[in-house]
């Protein structure tokens, strides 16, 4: 057998991996463990995109997260420790979870790099239990990827995390990472055919017209007797496609439609994905320094300059739209004070996409060691921009008059590293693709002064920018 002097090179390079894998492994002799080992190695640039589309296997869990703006993406397959729980304790049970992963893994390689060292990529549902039975996704999932090719600002780093116990066969290890990264810089030219055959769509209303404009006329009853002030009521449009849905090609078509939204992408391994452009951040955490944003209000966009101005005015000044703005504001810096943090509101602003604007106000505070993210998520999770306020009485709303599961629409979706960075954001703009059924959801905020057939047209209005994008 021949072996090629690249990959000669690799091991000479890397005999420092090695030694430190062989030591590992003497300890774990030594005390009867076991230890995760996390490798981080720079790599030459290739789309996180074209690697989770060409490695990763149907059975295997994944998780995809893409900021354009912010020059970042992520794909992160397979697991070599993973949790699924349900109920009220999902957050506390997820932070236990990761707090003791890491007592147990060791780092090599270079950590100062962005997105290298150990990554948790975790979704949870929008209610702590899903009503459907069958409804795909557990209402909380938590893992910690075998692979995982990150790019920030054009530098690449690939994250391998593997087991290394008194069995573990080193040479076997050091073999198969070499192999992935041969692989993974094989793609780094690949350009995607993504040329198929003519799609044709049946689509079928989950909620018909009536039903829907019915339930916002019943809410903004409840919102006049003061039980409440603001719901959230989501419409869902089911889709069946000649063909199966190409993952990839839905999400190139999402970064290129929406390239100021988050693009995502989660899969349970059994075939069944949730992916979106999700305009809305939850919470991200860089270096202790939080930030969060306050997304409620809309208006469309404008076909010409002038319109869209005019439509922009009229979004900035319209006291309805302000008010559903300033309940989610007040919420968010209610929650962070409970924590012990002390919110800053930055000034208000536009958030503009490409079909839709939003009244935006990021909220920035520095977060204390001792709080970890995933409080932070249990506090803020659901917001009024996705539940409504008061919360508990709009969650409970939101299930009378809601027939289908959320499930991940409008939930959290994100990842955690070791020293407490992370980024979530909220699973709106989304859709779930079972082969070649979707299921696309969008919702609205009903406050008082809504107008059922204007917040009916604000969600086909989402709901048909979402699917063009799919196909």
């Amino acid at each position: 057998m021949t072996v090629s002097p690249c990959r000669t090179n690799f091991f000479v390079k890397h005999k420092d991996l090695h030694q430190f894998l062989l030591t590992t492994q003497e300890n774990c002799l030594k005390n009867h463990c076991r230890q995760i080992v996390s490798i981080s190695l720079e790599i030459d640039l290739v789309d996180p995109l074209v690697v989770l589309d060409k490695l990763s296997q149907a059975n295997e869990i994944n998780f995809y997260f893409e900021n354009k703006g912010k020059g970042e993406a992520i794909a992160a397959i397979d697991a070599v420790a993973k949790l699924h729980v349900d109920g009220v304790n999902r957050f506390a049970q997820t932070e236990d979870f990761i707090k003791n992963c890491l007592k147990n893994i060791i780092n090599f390689g270079n950590t100062n790099l962005s997105f290298s060292g150990p990554h948790f990529f975790c979704y949870f549902s929008f209610f702590d239990q899903n009503s459907q039975r069958d409804y795909p996704f557990p209402s909380a999932n938590i893992f910690l990827p075998r692979w995982q090719v990150a790019v920030k600002n054009q530098r690449c780093v690939l994250v391998m995390n593997t087991i290394i116990n008194a069995n573990a066969n080193i040479p076997r290890i050091l073999q198969t990472l070499w192999s992935k990264i041969e692989n993974i810089q094989s793609l780094e030219y690949y350009s995607p055919n993504i040329e198929s055959l003519p799609t044709k769509l049946s689509k079928k209303p989950v909620t018909n017209a009536t039903q829907f404009k019915n339930s916002v006329l019943s809410a903004l009853k409840k919102i006049e007797s003061r039980c409440l002030n603001k719901v959230v009521l989501a419409d869902a449009l089911d889709v069946k496609s000649s063909n199966n849905f190409n993952l990839f090609k839905s999400l190139n078509n999402l970064r290129q439609i929406h390239p100021n939204c988050y693009i995502f992408s989660t899969s349970n391994g059994k075939g069944q994905n949730f992916i979106g452009a999700s305009p809305e951040r939850l919470i991200s955490i860089h270096q202790q320094q939080l930030i969060t944003d306050a997304l409620a209000g809309s208006a469309p966009r404008g076909k010409t300059p002038a319109e869209d101005a005019t439509n922009a005015n009229s979004l900035l000044n319209s006291e309805k739209e302000r008010h559903e703005h300033s309940l989610v504001i007040d919420f968010i810096t209610q929650r962070l004070y409970q924590l012990g943090l002390l919110p800053q509101i930055l000034p208000p602003r536009l958030r503009q996409l490409s079909n839709i604007q939003h009244l935006w106000t990021p909220i920035s505070a520095i977060v204390p060691a001792n709080v970890h993210p995933l409080k932070i998520v249990a506090q803020l999770h659901p917001t009024p921009a996705v539940a409504g306020a008061a919360r508990e009485i709009a969650c409970r709303e939101i299930r009378r008059y809601e027939n289908f599961e959320r499930g991940l629409y409008a939930a959290p979706l994100g990842w955690v590293d070791s020293q407490g960075n992370c980024e979530f954001i909220v699973g709106i703009r989304s859709a779930l693709i079972d082969g070649d059924r979707a299921r696309l959801y969008a919702g609205a905020g009903i406050v008082a002064g809504s107008d059922p057939e204007k917040e009916f047209a604000e969600v086909q209005l989402k709901l048909q920018a979402l699917l063009k994008a799919l196909v």
